[in-house]
């Protein structure tokens, strides 16, 4: 899934290639993908791009006094072309979810791998409209986020640091990968409770919630949307990394896995050299 370093980087690119320009048309290639219905696609027609902004994991593209926004969720993807093909796509076939064409014959494809389909289009007056927008917590990259913010969040709050950190209306932008990297660079087990950090521990994984943030957007600046995803995976350090060596101190990354996810950490840095066999049957919270 695209997080917050992705989505900012998809941001810097789109706000390069569409500002100026004028939208030509939207075409919607999957049923499932589009969210609203007024005002409809058509009157983004021959309307002028603004520059292009992030919420979270979502990028609003302002058009004319509106807003096309997106959620690439789990597989979706954004595919930008100098030179769309002049015959339209066929909705229904392939991967392709939304084809959006500028004045100038460029454009980009939304896309979706898999059956699970939860890329999700907006065509809104204001993207507080958007429900997943409206309820975003604070950005962790914003000039405003500083140590007391963060600490004000996790106080009382009695749930597992992993859960916290992807918690959408606690942080945005944060997800399944950078969330495993945030905690590794701390040194911090996923399951330790977020409510129990001493003041030292909230002040150290905070700074590692903003430098693992920084420097994944700093790797992702200047490349196009078709360079990101292996930009990703080559900066990470822990997660999707399972059976291979920490780059830190050389023991083995290992792996819990949930109904729909898993976790990678490594034992030695993270949880005082104990793998977590089970989430429900571990206690570590070192």
């Amino acid at each position: 899934m695209p997080e917050l370093p992705e989505v900012e980087a998809l941001r810097e690119f789109l706000d390069h290639h569409l500002t100026g320009r004028a939208v030509d048309r939207v075409l919607p290639l999957a049923v499932s993908v589009l969210k609203t219905y007024d005002p409809p696609l058509t009157a983004l027609e021959g309307q002028p791009t603004g520059p292009v902004a992030r919420h979270g994991k979502f990028l609003d593209l302002p058009i004319g006094t509106l807003h096309l926004v997106t959620h690439l969720a789990r597989a979706g993807w954004l595919r930008w072309q100098d030179s769309l093909p002049a015959q339209p796509p066929r909705p229904g076939k392939g991967p392709l979810a939304l084809r959006l064409a500028l004045d100038d014959g460029s454009g980009f494809d939304l896309t979706e791998a898999g059956t699970q389909k939860r890329l999700a289009v907006y065509v809104v007056r204001d993207p507080q409209e958007v429900p997943g927008i409206a309820r975003l917590g604070p950005d962790p990259l914003a000039d405003g986020f500083d140590r007391e913010a963060f600490a004000a969040l996790l106080a009382g709050e009695r749930r597992q640091i992993k859960g916290v950190l992807r918690d959408q209306s606690v942080i945005a932008g944060i997800g399944n990968a950078y969330s495993d990297e945030i905690l590794h660079a701390a040194r911090v087990s996923p399951f330790k409770l977020a409510s129990s950090f001493d003041e030292e521990q909230v002040t150290h994984l905070y700074e590692a919630v903003r430098e693992t943030l920084r420097e994944a957007v700093e790797r992702a600046r200047g490349l196009g949307a078709g360079q990101l995803k292996a930009e990703k995976k080559s900066g990470l350090r822990v997660h999707g990394r399972d059976g291979e060596p920490c780059p830190v101190c050389g023991d083995t990354v290992r792996s819990v896995s949930f109904a729909d996810s898993s976790l990678q950490y490594c034992p030695t840095c993270q949880t005082g050299g104990e793998p977590l066999a089970d989430r429900r049957l571990s206690r570590l919270l070192k």
